[in-house]
This record gives C-alpha cells, sequence and structure tokens, in this order.
C-alpha cells in the first residue's frame, strides 16, 4: 500500500518560513503529479500547489503566488513545497496527494496523506 508522509510543519512567526516535504513510498511515484493542499480549522480543503511528474511545469493558487515554490526529487521519491512570507491566514494542515493527470485544483488528487500542521503567529 502506497504511503504518503508530509513532515516540515510547525509554528512560525509572521514573515517567516518553513519548507514542507511529502515523502511517498510509490516505486511509481516519478509517473505522476503531485500536489498539495491545505485545510484551515472550519473551513474546506483548498488547493495549494501541483507540479508535474518531471518538474517542469507547476501551478499554484493565487494566494500562494511569489511566496511558495513547489519543487520534487523523484530519486528521492519526495515533494517539497518552500514556503516564504508566511502570514496567519496561512495556518492549516497541509496535505500532500498524488493526480495520474495535470489539474489546477483538488480534482483528480488522493488518496490524501495525514498532512502537517503550519501555524502562523501575528
Amino acid at each position: 500500500q502506497v504511503q504518503l508522509a508530509e513532515s516540515g510543519g510547525g509554528l512560525v512567526q509572521a514573515g517567516g518560513s518553513l519548507s514542507l516535504s511529502c515523502t511517498s513510498t510509490a516505486q511509481s511515484f516519478h509517473n505522476y503529479f503531485m500536489g498539495w493542499s491545505r485545510q484551515a480549522p472550519g473551513k474546506e480543503r483548498e488547493f495549494v500547489a501541483v507540479i508535474s511528474s518531471s518538474g517542469d511545469w507547476t501551478y499554484y493558487a493565487d494566494f500562494v503566488k511569489g511566496r511558495f515554490t513547489i519543487s520534487r526529487d523523484n530519486t528521492e521519491k519526495t515533494m517539497y513545497l518552500q514556503m516564504n512570507n508566511l502570514q496567519p491566514e496561512d495556518t492549516a494542515v497541509y496535505f500532500c496527494a498524488p493526480s495520474p493527470h495535470a489539474t489546477r485544483s483538488l480534482v483528480g488528487f488522493g488518496p490524501w496523506g495525514q498532512g502537517t500542521q503550519v501555524t502562523v503567529s501575528s
């Protein structure tokens, strides 16, 4: 059974940075688009970013453009999310998942990992 493990979350002050990782056990990791989503307390899950299987195409939600960078290392079967200039509204649990197709939304992703908590204090 394929497992995803997100890590790197934590508590940071507004304006700070965090780097999230998503490690997969799937041998076919390099064949899939990979993406991040987040869910804040009391809110619906929202799309954050996606990266192509080769890493040559990325797409971001408008609210993270210019602040977050998605990347991947297929040899390590790991995807990353570098988050800069974090704001309190970025506080959420961040999840990763694969998708067999290019997508600019949550549609097509799954299964999601367990998530990692990011908390940004003001």
